[in-house]
Parts: structure tokens; sequence; C-alpha cells
């Protein structure tokens, strides 16, 4: 069954609705080589929002701030109807080590500025961007909580973030009474499907609602990559395609995945891109991907995922083509031999 913008999930373990695809805003201006002028930008938020979408996604750095200040001006008419989440933790001011980080002052000032550019009171979730490994959990935790005592957040969240500092911290949230975590933001798509080895099970162990970021592999699930790039970017190449080749994203494994939703594409009469998309709309450990779009037609297409819908053997295809080794202990856990010490013949059913 398809699904539609309008057809809400709830975010973690958290009473909150969402669409189950969010709006990336990462593209709203044009201060990093690439992304929407305010007009375009303006369409692509008016086409989510009419379409019944209501998850918008946006950082404190995007575009050099430019993402939270246009998002604000468009919002200001339907505010209460929007999740709005932003970010705090990256550097804001180049030269100033106290505007970056996870710790306190950073946090209370990252969020006093969004709220500014946002035109709002409050923000609806705050995820802490990346990890910085010096702050202590328990000051990100309880600035979280008096953000969201003073009404200033209304639900916080982590993102990149190792798997055992976040499962720490939820557990010292639940103990001491603070607001617990609710959503986890990570990049996740069939070409990365690293978070299945600990963060997604943790995740769904702790009532996280997953919103991954980069579903289609910064394009790579697009179609728009070949062969002829594993040489890498030559001088006609776009920014964003050269970054990708930089980061060295354009490999013989991936462009096999990439040929792998290409042909069920086909098969389906949709775009690589919906198929990208559709693979995590089906997966129950994710609440809402995380898309961005430069102009209304590639968000138009991008939305089409929700009409999406898989055989089995397409699902195994995707599934083949994409697969990761576990690595220990998951793979000894789910081996043979130790079913056989720990089980035996007995028939164990999981209902949880």
């Amino acid at each position: 069954m398809s699904l539609t913008l309008d057809t809400y999930r709830l975010l973690g373990r958290s009473g909150l609705r969402v669409s189950p695809l969010a709006l990336g805003t990462a593209t709203f201006g044009t201060e990093w080589g690439w992304g929407a002028e305010e007009a375009e930008a303006r369409k692509l938020f008016d086409t989510y929002v009419e379409r019944g979408g209501n998850f918008i996604d946006t950082a404190n750095t995007y575009t050099e701030g430019s993402s939270e200040r246009l998002l604000g001006e468009f919002a200001r008419a339907e505010r209460e109807s929007l999740v709005l989440a932003t970010k705090y933790s990256t550097l804001r001011r180049p030269g100033d080590p106290n505007s970056g980080g996870a710790h306190r002052k950073s946090l209370f000032a990252s969020v006093e500025t969004s709220l500014r550019r946002l035109r709002t009171d409050y923000v609806d979730l705050l995820f802490l961007h990346v990890w910085d490994f010096t702050t202590p959990v328990e000051e990100v935790l309880r600035g979280m909580d008096d953000l969201v005592r003073q009404g200033k957040v209304l639900h916080v969240a982590m993102s990149n973030v190792p798997a055992w500092q976040v499962s720490r911290m939820q557990a010292i949230a639940d103990l001491r009474g603070w607001s617990p975590l609710v959503a986890l933001q990570i990049e996740y798509n069939l070409v990365n499907r690293a978070a299945e080895r600990d963060l997604l099970p943790m995740a769904r162990e702790l009532g996280l609602g997953v919103t991954p970021y980069s579903p289609l592999a910064g394009g790579l699930l697009t179609g728009k990559y070949s062969r002829a790039d594993l040489a890498g970017a030559g001088s006609g190449e776009s920014a964003r395609k050269s970054f990708n080749a930089g980061l060295g994203m354009v490999t013989e494994r991936n462009l096999a995945i990439a040929d792998a939703v290409r042909e069920v594409a086909a098969e389906l009469d949709r775009t690589p891109a919906q198929v990208g998309l559709a693979w995590l709309l089906q997966n129950p450990g994710v609440t809402a991907p995380v898309i961005g779009a430069r102009t209304p037609e590639q968000l138009e297409g991008n939305l089409g995922a929700l009409e999406v819908e898989f055989t089995a053997t397409q699902l195994d295809r995707l599934e083949a083509a994409s697969a990761i080794e576990l690595g220990y202990p998951h793979d000894l856990l789910a081996g043979d031999h130790i079913r056989a010490v720990t089980r035996g013949d007995l028939k164990v059913e999981n209902r949880r």
C-alpha cells in the first residue's frame, strides 16, 4: 500500500507525529556552491507542505545560516502545524573555540541564534549534530533538559554519535528524570548500511525514531554515475559530483549497488532515486528519511517514492547487492554453533 506525506508516524518514544519523508533544507541557499535561491527554495517548501508534509530539517550552520533564515521566513504563517528540527555543535565562527562543540555554552548560544533565525519561540526537535569526544554526557543532557524545561526545545535527539554513547545517555536521562532522547539521525542508505551493526538495533531497543540523511548516498543511487567516474572527477563535473568522487564514494562495489537499483527501477517504471528512498521507507527501523532537492521537479520526483511497492524478489535483490558483514559479535551470535549451545532444538519465539 502506497504512503502519503500525511500518513504520519510517531517519532520514537514521543507522541510527536511526523511525515514519513522529512524535507531537508541544506539546499536552501547557495553559499556552499550549490543549492536553491530564495524563490526556488520557497517553491520547495510550498510543494512539500501542500502535499501534507510537516517535518522539516535544518541545522545552525547549513549554508552559513541561510537555511534557518529562509525556513523561518517561509514557516511563519504555518509554524504551529510544522515540526521544525535543527542541530547544534558545528563551529559557527571560525577561530572561536566555544562557538562549536557539544558543551553548554555552545548549546545555549546556538539555540538562541536558531530561534532568532527561525522566527519562533521554540524548536520542536533539537539534535546534537556531531559528537565532540570532549564534553561530559551529563553536561549535554542537563543542558538539553534545561532548554526543554524553559520551553525553548520540545524534544531532544542525537546525530553522528557512537552507539555506546547514545545508549549511555539514554540510561542516564531515564535514571535522573531528564528529557529522554527521542530520535537518531544517521547516514543510512543502500550504499552505507553500517548502521545495521549497532545504531539501528540500539535505536529500536531504546525507542529512538531514525531519520536517515544522505538516503541516496550523495546522489550515487540516482543513476548519474558510471564506470567512467571511477577515475575521478573531470573538469566538467558538477561541484557535488566532484565532492563525492573526492570522498571515494565512486567504487566498483557502490556502482554495482547502483546498477541493481537501476534494474529494479526499470522493472517498476520508477526512477532509481525513488527506489533508493522506497527501500528506506519500507524498513520498519526507519521513521523518516531526510530528502533534499534543489528544484521542485527533483522534490516531486523524490516524493514519488511514497508510491513504490516492491515484490519480495526485488527486495531480496537489493539486499543481496548491498549486504554487509555485521562483524563480531553479531555474526558469532547469529551462527549455528551459538544457536545450538543456547537453544538446542527448543523453539523460542520472540514476540517483541
